[in-house]
């Protein structure tokens, strides 16, 4: 007899209870393209199944989730909850040394400065974040950037300007990349350039102030998600002697 309790404990939080002892965690939030994301976090089927079916009844669709294709046992249950592939990124891992990256020369462009983590002024800060994103969703599509985990507090996309390097020109900010300090590892979140400041080294030398920054602070390496579709991003993070390492496959129950 399945005896698996579910209660909503907060908006876009359920708990699955046994014996008033919590046995599984479920969670969504909205992405900056307004796409609904879930995760369910619990080692028994009968939990997971129940949190899905609780979630599912008081949520709209479509829904979205991310699974490793390493894990084909939770690959499975999402299947079973009516899931089915959508899209797939790769995990890249990222060497810091500028001795393997060949990074250690790159150089901006002419009139153009790199500013460090910290460094960057929050108001242009958000306004490039907002550019990009919109010149991503009229081109390549949202829909191919890695899924974001952070849930967007209010009408700014930028949370948390200190995990930014920015490339400046003049007055004017024209490229971003966003580091989200994980312990030993740290993700390079987004890397970006305005299109009209494309194909000159921009991204290149961003991607070179952020890996030399942590490698003096101690990490070896760092991870990166790739959308399959975004072969540009590929091409310069195989290009520097990154590592694809693993595989998620983005699914969706419409």
């Amino acid at each position: 007899m399945d005896t698996t309790q579910i209660t909503r404990v907060a908006d876009g939080h359920w708990h699955a209870l046994e014996d008033d002892q919590v046995v599984g965690r479920g969670e969504t939030w909205r992405r900056h393209d307004g796409r609904i994301f879930l995760s369910i976090d619990s080692w028994q089927d009968t939990a997971f199944d129940a949190l899905a079916a609780a979630m599912l009844a008081d949520l709209p669709r479509p829904l979205y989730t991310m699974v490793d294709t390493a894990d084909p046992a939770l690959t499975s249950q999402w299947a079973r909850a009516g899931f089915t592939p959508a899209r797939t990124e790769y995990v890249y891992r990222v060497p810091t040394d500028p001795a393997r990256t060949g990074l250690g020369t790159a150089r901006p462009p002419q009139g153009v400065t790199i500013l460090p983590l910290g460094a960057a002024e929050k108001d242009p800060l958000r306004d490039l974040d907002r550019t990009i994103r919109a010149e991503v969703e009229a081109t390549l599509g949202w829909r191919e950037m890695p899924a974001e985990v952070l849930p967007r507090l209010d009408d700014a996309t930028v949370v948390d300007p200190t995990k930014y390097a920015v490339a400046a020109e003049g007055d004017r900010y024209v490229g971003l990349v966003r580091v989200a300090p994980v312990p030993r590892q740290p993700r390079i979140g987004l890397l970006a350039v305005r299109a009209d400041r494309q194909r000159r080294g921009i991204a290149r030398a961003l991607l070179a102030d952020i890996l030399n920054h942590l490698h003096r602070s101690g990490a070896l390496l760092a991870t990166a998600e790739i959308g399959a579709a975004n072969t540009a991003a590929a091409a310069l993070f195989n290009d520097i002697g990154a590592e694809r390492v693993g595989t998620n496959l983005e699914v969706v129950l419409h």
